[in-house]
């Protein structure tokens, strides 16, 4: 018999990241790192646990599940940063740690003696990746930010909804989760510079704004070169045809993206109307864009008369891309999510069972990363093994500063 083969650590195993803030562009930065296997210590003010903790619209008696997925594999401490004390043993951390990342406003770990300068001066290879509304400098850098504003002052929520009407938010905190990926990103990418030969630890300025802004594609360079103001293009992408929503015979929502070229045409197969691709008005990319609400019309009214899984199969057998529009109920039966798992349970401590939450991605090959547990449903679960485990405390010290409410 052969010998088994032992698992692989996980691509950030003996990665330590302190985790400061609250809410969910420095905690999601700090999830994305622990489902890759660092050790995630997450700090909470003894007397102001994380908001998020009861974050989430549905609830069971009173718990939220928030919480749940984005605190999942983290270590949970409590410890005052607003005094002497905790700072102190904040700094002793850092000598043990790769990592910190905090959310809070600009200047605030200034103020606690907790600034760069000095977490450098105990530890030079520590990375710290600060997350803030519009970053550590600028004219705007002192302001308070949230991912509603960040959204809307980067042009973003401008290019969404309908045109003429409000540019509505998606039901999402997309300007924090963007701003948490770019902070994994930012830490991954300093991480690589410091162990190169003469590196050291760096700071990872992410702002929420700028994380919108940098998903904008084209939109700067053509109003730059033309004075072009892309508007919101509702259910489309003007220019982009087809490719858009249509509704079924049984009132299900149905995407077909069929605007490339080689794509309209199994559509117009798969259709029976093969006269569309010699059609000049849509016989190329640009003159469909020119003419998106005529194929558009002509398109619908060919999926309207089908309901949406009979739709499926014939356009999947055609190789044109389609989907469906669908909601959370059809994502957890999905059986490509499910194949692929990216549908994870996940003990709930204060509800005693599992629930669903998202699986891990990017998923490695080698290293693959894993929801080690969900989040820990008491502050300071973890200050025992943390304080005692790391920096040496004795049970009487952590009673005494449990006392002091120092932890």
């Amino acid at each position: 018999m052969g010998v088994p083969e032992t698992p692989a650590a996980p691509a950030l195993d003996g990665i330590r990241v302190l985790e400061l803030g609250t809410l969910i562009a420095g905690p999601f930065c700090g999830r994305l790192l622990a489902d890759h296997g660092a050790d995630v210590v997450k700090v909470e003010a003894p007397d102001r646990p994380d908001p998020l903790r009861d974050w989430g619209q549905a609830e069971v008696d009173g718990h939220h599940f928030f919480w749940t997925v984005h605190a999942r594999g983290k270590r949970c401490v409590t410890l005052d940063l607003r005094r002497s004390r905790g700072q102190e043993l904040f700094l002793r951390l850092v000598e043990t740690a790769d990592v910190v990342v905090e959310s809070f406003r600009p200047g605030t770990l200034e103020k606690w003696g907790l600034g760069y300068d000095v977490l450098s001066g105990r530890n030079p290879r520590i990375v710290l990746a600060r997350v803030s509304g519009y970053g550590q400098t600028g004219p705007h850098s002192g302001r308070p930010g949230y991912a509603s504003v960040a959204e809307a002052v980067s042009g973003m929520r401008h290019l969404n909804g309908f045109p003429g009407g409000p540019p509505p938010r998606t039901a999402l905190s997309i300007g924090d989760s963007l701003a948490g990926m770019f902070a994994a990103q930012g830490v991954l990418t300093a991480l690589l510079a410091r162990d190169r030969p003469g590196g050291r630890g760096q700071v990872v300025d992410v702002s929420l704004a700028e994380s919108c802004l940098a998903l904008l594609e084209s939109t700067i360079p053509d109003h730059s070169a033309t004075g072009h103001v892309r508007g919101p293009g509702g259910t489309r992408l003007d220019g982009l045809a087809p490719s858009n929503l249509y509704r079924c015979a049984d009132d299900r929502w149905m995407v077909i993206a069929a605007n490339q070229d080689t794509v309209f045409a199994r559509l117009c197969t798969a259709m029976e109307r093969p006269d569309l691709v010699d059609d000049a008005r849509f016989a190329t990319h640009t003159a469909r864009g020119r003419h998106q609400d005529e194929i558009d019309a002509i398109v619908a009214a060919w999926a309207a008369e089908r309901d949406a899984d009979e739709l499926t199969r014939v356009l999947e057998a055609a190789g044109v891309v389609v989907g469906p529009v669908n909601t959370v109920a059809d994502v957890v039966r999905d059986p490509q999510f499910l194949a692929r798992d990216m549908l994870l349970p996940h003990h709930d401590e204060a509800l005693g069972r599992d629930v669903l939450g998202p699986g891990v991605v990017p998923r490695l090959e080698g290293t693959p990363g894993s929801v080690r547990w969900a989040g820990p449903a008491r502050p300071g679960t973890h200050n025992t093994e943390v304080f005692g485990g790391l920096l040496g405390l004795t049970g009487a010290e952590l009673d005494a500063l449990a006392a002091e409410r120092i932890i």
